[in-house]
């Protein structure tokens, strides 16, 4: 009996390692129409220099959804040291052909099938090359129908700190403060910042267009509608640290003074 107390004893002063918990995690989606080894090298590069700030250790899913040509014979291994010599990590793939899911679980990418909200939300709009950081959804979120369900606005009232993330879904963001940089706010509907705006926001992660970011003072890392973006080194040519508003024209993301 003193030896069963004993092992008891042991067995309850061993913590857990590690919990599995659920988890928002932006993504951004690197949709490729057609792959040329040395095209698709100096267009990723041109882009790193047009953003170096963002190509700086950035997962990203890879799509091949329109891809035109033969993915069986497409390189994937080459491709993919090719996005990680310019910035990229490719995390996952995105696309149900058999060859080039084998390519990826050799290259210990996770594959990720397309769910029913994301393709009638690209049903919606016509597909642009990159997109912004996009929330992924989970196994139960792609078995809902594709209309956009709104829920009551999240008010927060303190500041957004750097490594922060806050989430609205179903509905709108409302921040009565400033969002730090390195802190990340997104919403299904629009976001609202009392304050300066120095992270990333992402409004329309689900897929609507009509979002619209407003913020007091953009010095923005990131701003993103439905999954069209613009980062600082975009953001810094008109209305820097003005109050401006962030909409979407034809798939083209704008910036306009708020007045």
């Amino acid at each position: 009996m003193p030896l069963l107390k004993s092992l008891d004893s042991k067995s309850s002063a061993v913590s857990a390692a590690f919990r599995l918990k659920g988890g928002l995690f932006p993504l951004t989606l690197l949709e490729i129409a057609h792959y040329n080894c040395a095209e698709f090298e100096q267009q990723l590069q041109s882009k790193a220099a047009e953003a170096p700030v963002f190509f700086q250790q950035t997962p990203v899913v890879l799509s091949f959804e329109e891809f035109n040509g033969d993915l069986n014979a497409l390189p994937l291994s080459e491709l993919v040291a090719i996005c990680k010599a310019n910035g990229l990590l490719p995390v996952a793939l995105r696309n149900s052909n058999p060859e080039l899911q084998a390519q990826a679980k050799l290259l210990d990418l996770a594959i990720m099938p397309v769910g029913r909200v994301k393709a009638a939300a690209e049903e919606q709009a016509p597909a642009v090359e990159t997109k912004a950081p996009a929330a992924e959804p989970s196994a139960a979120e792609t078995e809902q129908t594709t209309e956009f369900s709104h829920s009551p606005s999240r008010i927060v009232t303190t500041p957004i700190r750097s490594g922060q993330q806050v989430y609205a879904p179903g509905g709108d963001l409302i921040i009565m403060a400033s969002v730090s940089a390195g802190a990340e706010v997104l919403a299904d509907g629009n976001i609202h910042i009392y304050g300066a705006l120095r992270g990333r926001a992402l409004a329309g992660v689900r897929g609507d267009t009509s979002a619209r970011i407003f913020c007091q003072s953009l010095e923005a890392e990131l701003v993103s509608i439905a999954g069209n973006f613009k980062v600082d080194e975009d953001l810094r040519n008109n209305h820097w640290k003005a109050a401006v508003q962030a909409s979407l024209d034809e798939q083209s993301l704008c910036i306009t003074p708020l007045v």
